[in-house]
């Protein structure tokens, strides 16, 4: 039994912290404009979204991470055609090196200097909800 609206595809965003700062990243392709985000990925069929989150680190990043409290869903129309709800949670580095596959840059930022930085709108909407705190 999944709670998913079917019209929109699930997918996570970790906000992973290490020593007070989140760590960012810079896609490398163009289809968010060569902007940041926090790195997640889509889920998918018969895992939790703290799988999916855990999985996508580990592809994208090459580091163990462990998931927290949920940040926020919020669902979004990606440039006229994808929908999805975006899950963002919060996550702690465990361990590994980091390693890019789908990322051209990392950044270790602190929160309030979050806003400097270009996001997309799914994006941009959990640096909000992490300063209002």
């Amino acid at each position: 039994m999944s709670m998913h609206d079917p019209d929109y595809l699930p997918v996570t965003a970790a906000v992973i912290q290490k020593d007070g700062r989140i760590l960012i990243a810079r896609r490398k392709h163009a289809y968010m404009g060569y902007q940041w985000e926090f790195p997640g990925g889509k889920l998918e069929d018969n895992e939790t979204l703290e799988e999916c989150l855990k999985r996508e680190i580990l592809e994208e990043l090459g580091i163990t991470i462990t998931v927290g409290a949920l940040i926020s869903s919020r669902k979004h129309i990606i440039n006229c055609q994808a929908a999805i709800v975006l899950y963002a949670y919060h996550a702690a580095y465990v361990s590994g090196d980091i390693t890019l596959t789908d990322h051209d840059e990392i950044a270790w930022v602190r929160p309030e200097d979050l806003p400097r930085y270009s996001f997309p709108d799914p994006d941009s909407q959990i640096v909000r909800e992490l300063l209002k705190k």
